[in-house]
């Protein structure tokens, strides 16, 4: 007879930002696994290529059909996943909890992308001609900004995207913020005051929207780190504060 296989109560799903790949994310893998936790890291369609022309003609519905699948895998591996996303990982995280509310234990969301400092971008001032833009320019640079040199460099991040991956960027953000008060599940957000790729109005507009209630959510500010959180100066305290997010969702579990 087949063995049985029993699935873990928890597992984790890592999902990265626009234009990086999984190792952006990298530090969290071990502390993750030595709970004991089964750790997913997909790769979004597009990145991690030998070009950003791989980015060119994706959609934002080829992202989130890449996480839907990435965390119905998982499913068969644990019973409820905490879902980690980094910046437009964070974006996917949220169409995860809207969607599957019976699988999403909770969600970390990392330099959540719903506002960005592009002027280009939505809700903000010049928004309404980054179509017509987009006709003209047909790739933008996007190069890594870190706020010091002790950072963990991650291989295969793009310095440029196509402009049409960039507006589906833009459509994932419309689409996402109309969710935010179905979300209820628990909810760690990282950000940084100061970062300029996301505003940090971002994380204040993600805490007041979500329908979470307050006494299950939280934001922790970070002091210096720029937008690759996970890699720049303080990547071991934010590895902590997720590590710690992540085990203290395991005593509930342990308690039923």
């Amino acid at each position: 007879m087949p063995e049985h296989h029993q699935r873990a109560a928890i597992g984790v799903l890592l999902i990265h930002g626009f234009t990086a790949t999984p190792d952006s994310l990298a530090i969290l893998e071990g502390p993750l696994k030595s709970l004991g936790l089964p750790v997913a890291m997909p790769l979004l369609t597009g990145h991690g290529e030998l070009s950003p022309e791989s980015l060119r003609g994706v959609s934002c519905r080829q992202w989130i059909d890449d996480v839907s699948r990435a965390l119905q895998e998982m499913s068969a591996e644990a019973e409820k996943i905490v879902v980690v996303g980094h910046s437009m990982g964070a974006l996917l995280a949220l169409q995860l909890a809207g969607a599957y509310p019976g699988i999403v234990d909770s969600l970390v969301l990392a330099a959540p992308a719903l506002r960005l400092s592009s002027p280009l971008a939505p809700g903000r001032p010049l928004h309404f001609i980054a179509e017509p833009l987009a006709s003209v320019i047909r790739k933008w640079e996007i190069k890594p900004v870190y706020a010091g040199e002790d950072v963990l460099r991650c291989p295969g991040q793009y310095d440029w995207a196509p402009t049409d991956a960039i507006l589906s960027l833009f459509r994932l953000i419309g689409m996402t913020e109309p969710l935010l008060a179905d979300v209820h599940v628990p909810l760690l957000i990282l950000h940084n005051r100061s970062e300029t790729t996301v505003l940090a109005e971002s994380a204040d507009m993600l805490y007041e929207r979500i329908g979470t209630s307050p006494n299950r959510k939280r934001i922790v500010w970070l002091d210096r780190s720029e937008h690759q959180i996970f890699c720049d100066c303080e990547r071991n305290r934010a590895m902590q504060v997720v590590v710690d997010f992540v085990r203290g969702r395991l005593r509930p579990l342990s308690n039923c």
